[in-house]
């Protein structure tokens, strides 16, 4: 299904940052166990994520965040794609498509060459999504912050396509 009209994709906005935690505090508790890491960047997004150089987009529906994404800035030539979220109501409709898709064009224009994502292959659903727009998995280059992952992929930007 394509990603509906009603819904909008917009970049960080004060006014979504409660729905930026709950929509992620939502998933991994289903799936995983809370760590101090997702704490520190889900309470604090301003100062972990957007003062440093990163962005938070949100899947908006009338004046409801119903998704999320956020490039986190870790070099001059990447950023990591992390705390992706959409609300389970609203899943299948596009709308993480449409995030990943803000994501890649807004790394392009910040002139990375490359985005890496750490995941769990639990997550059969988000592992297609990250395949389907070109993400591969790597060998890990240093030590996850997060005991969940078993998985780091990364998109290269010089051969993504929009």
């Amino acid at each position: 299904m394509n990603q509906s009209d009603d819904v909008r994709i917009t970049r960080f906005d004060l006014a979504y940052v409660e729905s930026f935690a709950d929509l992620n505090y939502e998933w991994i508790e289903q799936y995983f166990v809370v760590e101090d890491k997702d704490r520190e960047i889900l309470e604090d997004p301003v100062g972990q994520i957007i003062d440093v150089g990163g962005e938070i987009f949100f899947a908006v529906i009338g004046d409801t965040a119903v998704g999320t994404a956020a490039l986190i800035d870790t070099s001059e030539d990447s950023f990591e794609l992390a705390k992706m979220a959409v609300s389970p109501n609203y899943r299948g409709r596009g709308i993480a498509d449409g995030l990943i898709r803000a994501c890649i064009e807004h790394a392009k224009i910040k002139g990375k060459s490359r985005i890496f994502l750490l995941s769990n292959t639990k997550l059969q659903p988000a592992m297609a999504l990250y395949r389907k727009h070109g993400f591969v998995e790597i060998n890990p280059d240093e030590q996850s912050p997060y005991e969940r992952v078993n998985i780091v992929m990364e998109l290269a930007l010089n051969r993504s396509k929009l």
